[in-house]
């Protein structure tokens, strides 16, 4: 009984704290855009029952498991995106001319399929996060709590992340476009994939850092943080009947500015003011990646040996010295401003809007360092 209390306690937190994150995530998005633009006013009211609707019924589980992975970061908070960014390249694209049938379904320039396909993609984001925390309990040290929470949460997570991911296929369904349920089907393909790729090295005994290239890391980066956004934007194009081309464009949006994002995140520990407290950051990340593939991979393993101390404790602040020095994180600067203009250049194809504009803005927020 006094588990089952604890565990109630335990989600009612959990809860309170999503719901408080998602208006704190709409608020942020229009001190962002510029020119103080209101999204409320550009999706006509709309966002903010699609954003409780996922956050309060659906997404509760994001903000205790896992709450790191897959948000675009702005510097200051960490935004959940993937659903909003289909509404607004929905409503940047506006209606198409090809099929004027079903544009009574249609409020403020986003079609009602559109804005369900925006709902899918984060249910299927978050099933995904739920089933990251699943945690390792062969290497759960005694520190971490008892054996028997551990197993419990695992069980959660899976069953929880499978119950949104049937709901994200079942509302997917039923859209009734055959192309559609191909692109996301792909995107969830994907997403396993890129997900093998990650556990399968980190599995590896003995592995410190991936032997790969850049062009290696960015395949990999698009299966697990890039695919989901391009597919669906481009799924959001074909629900309105664009043409080849706008899909197209679309996806390329979608693709160069997750990709960016990521090297943003990747970067932080690497530009960010000095403090006193160096923060851990992940040996395979854009400029360890970079660093290497300038280095050699024999200089590189000797400078992650030299940087570990008794019991394999790794000294981060050196080894983030020895990455500074060499020309790792300016090369992963500009790729990510690369990958941002790319994602810029896509927009062209779009008629100026504000939608635009806040795409654009996006892109602006990550591709800025000190």
């Amino acid at each position: 009984m006094l588990t089952f209390c604890r565990t109630v306690r335990y989600w009612s937190s959990i809860s309170k704290r999503a719901c408080r994150f998602g208006f704190s995530m709409c608020k942020k998005l229009q001190e962002t855009a510029r020119g103080k633009l209101w999204l409320l006013a550009v999706l006509s009211g709309k966002l903010e029952p699609f954003g409780v609707k996922i956050i309060r019924g659906r997404m509760f589980s994001r903000a205790g498991l896992l709450p790191e992975r897959g948000f675009v970061y702005d510097s200051r908070n960490n935004l959940q995106m993937r659903g909003l960014v289909v509404l607004l390249i929905s409503k940047a694209a506006g209606p198409s001319t090809a099929d004027l049938s079903f544009q009574h379904n249609m409020v403020s320039g986003i079609y009602s399929s559109q804005r369900s396909l925006a709902e899918i993609t984060e249910l299927i984001h978050t099933a995904f996060l739920v089933h990251r925390g699943i945690v390792n309990i062969g290497e759960l040290k005694s520190c971490n709590g008892p054996l028997k929470d551990m197993q419990f949460g695992n069980k959660m997570a899976v069953l929880s992340g499978d119950f949104l991911l049937a709901n994200a296929c079942t509302s997917l369904a039923q859209l009734q476009n055959t192309k559609v349920v191909e692109l996301i089907s792909s995107a969830i393909g994907d997403l396993v994939q890129g997900i093998y790729y990650e556990n399968s090295k980190s599995s590896e005994e003995n592995c410190l850092t991936d032997d790969i290239c850049i062009s290696t890391w960015k395949e990999q980066v698009f299966l697990s943080h890039s695919a989901l956004l391009a597919k669906s934007c481009q799924a959001a194009m074909e629900l309105a009947k664009h043409s080849t081309e706008i899909q197209d464009m679309a996806f390329q949006y979608g693709k160069h500015m997750s990709m960016s994002h990521k090297l943003h995140s990747d970067l932080q520990p690497f530009v960010k003011e000095s403090s006193p407290d160096t923060v851990a950051f992940s040996l395979n990340s854009a400029p360890a990646v970079l660093h290497q593939e300038f280095l050699g991979r024999e200089a590189w393993i000797k400078q992650i040996r030299e940087a570990q101390g008794k019991g394999n404790i790794m000294d981060y602040k050196k080894l983030q010295g020895a990455i500074k020095a060499g020309k790792g994180v300016t090369s992963a600067i500009d790729l990510c401003r690369f990958h941002g203009n790319r994602a810029l250049a896509a927009l062209e194809r779009f008629p100026p809007s504000e939608a635009r504009a806040a795409l654009a803005n996006i892109v602006y927020a990550v591709t800025r360092f000190p």
